[in-house]
C-alpha cells in the first residue's frame, strides 16, 4: 500500500478525501495545520477523522504565520467574516475584508503543502494528498498549474531525501461539492463531525460563504444536512413568521 500524507483540515472535502483514499488502499498519515486561522476548531475534526480511520495524526503549528497573512477574514482578526452576499460593514459593526475575495488567503496552500512535503520526507511517503475540488479552481494556489509546478519544485527540493516516486495527488479535483457529499455519503463519512464555518464559533453560523456552500451542496445532493447551525441562520432560511 502507498504511504500517503493526507492534508486534512477537518472539513467535508479533506475528510471525504481521506475516507476515499483508505478505500483505495492507501496507508494514511493525516496532517492538520494551524496557520493562525480563526476557525481552527476544524482541527479537532481532523484529529477525530484520523482516530476513526485508525491513521496516525500530526498537527503542524504554523500559527505564527498569521501576522504575514493579513488582509483575509480567515486570518486577520481585525476583519469580520462577511455574511454571504453582503459587503461593507459587518453585522458586528467592524470592517469587512477586501470586497470580492474576503476569504482567500493568498499563497496559503504553498505554506500548507510545504509542511506536508516536509513530513513526507521524514515518513518516506510516496504521495501527498490535497483535498481541492473542481469549484476551488480559481485562486491561483488551487490551480492545476500551481500543483504541477509545486510538485516539480518539491522534487528538486527533496531530491536524495524523499521517496524517489514522491507525488502530489488531488483525488477530488474534478468533483463538485455536491459530488463530494454524494461520495462521502456512500463512504459513511460522519458529516456531523466535519467543520466548515469560517467564523469558528460554537455552532456553524450558516451565513458565511463556506456555510452557504455547505448548505447548498447538501440540498443539491438530496442528502440530509446533519449540521447544527446557529438559530439566527435557521430563522433566516425559514423567514419571518406570519
Amino acid at each position: 500500500m502507498a504511504k500517503t500524507i493526507a492534508v486534512v483540515s477537518g472539513g467535508i472535502d479533506s475528510v471525504t478525501m481521506a475516507y476515499h483514499l483508505r478505500t483505495q488502499g492507501h496507508h494514511l498519515h493525516l496532517l492538520g495545520i494551524n496557520y493562525g486561522q480563526r476557525h481552527r476548531r476544524e482541527l479537532a475534526c481532523a484529529r477525530l477523522a484520523a482516530e476513526r480511520l485508525g491513521a496516525p495524526y500530526e498537527e503542524a503549528d504554523l500559527s505564527g504565520a498569521r501576522g504575514v497573512l493579513r488582509g483575509s477574514s480567515l486570518t486577520d482578526l481585525a476583519l469580520d467574516v462577511p455574511v454571504e452576499g453582503i459587503g461593507g460593514i459587518s453585522e458586528a459593526g467592524g470592517t469587512i475584508a477586501v470586497p470580492g475575495r474576503p476569504n482567500i488567503v493568498p499563497n496559503r496552500n504553498a505554506l500548507l503543502l510545504s509542511a506536508a512535503f516536509a513530513l513526507a520526507v521524514v515518513e518516506r511517503a510516496q504521495a501527498v494528498a490535497f483535498g481541492i475540488m473542481a469549484e476551488d479552481i480559481g485562486p491561483s494556489d488551487t490551480s492545476p498549474e500551481f500543483l504541477d509546478a509545486f510538485l516539480a519544485m518539491e522534487r528538486i527540493a527533496t531530491r536524495g531525501h524523499a521517496h524517489p516516486d514522491l507525488d502530489l495527488i488531488a483525488p477530488l479535483e474534478s468533483m463538485t461539492k455536491r459530488e463530494v457529499i454524494t461520495l462521502g455519503h456512500r463512504l459513511s463519512v460522519p458529516f456531523a463531525d466535519t467543520w466548515t464555518c469560517f467564523r469558528g464559533e460554537e455552532l456553524h453560523c450558516g451565513r458565511c460563504a463556506s456555510c452557504a456552500e455547505r448548505r447548498g451542496a447538501f440540498d443539491a445532493a438530496g442528502i440530509p444536512d446533519p449540521t447544527r447551525y446557529a438559530a439566527s441562520a435557521v430563522a433566516a432560511v425559514k423567514g419571518p413568521e406570519t
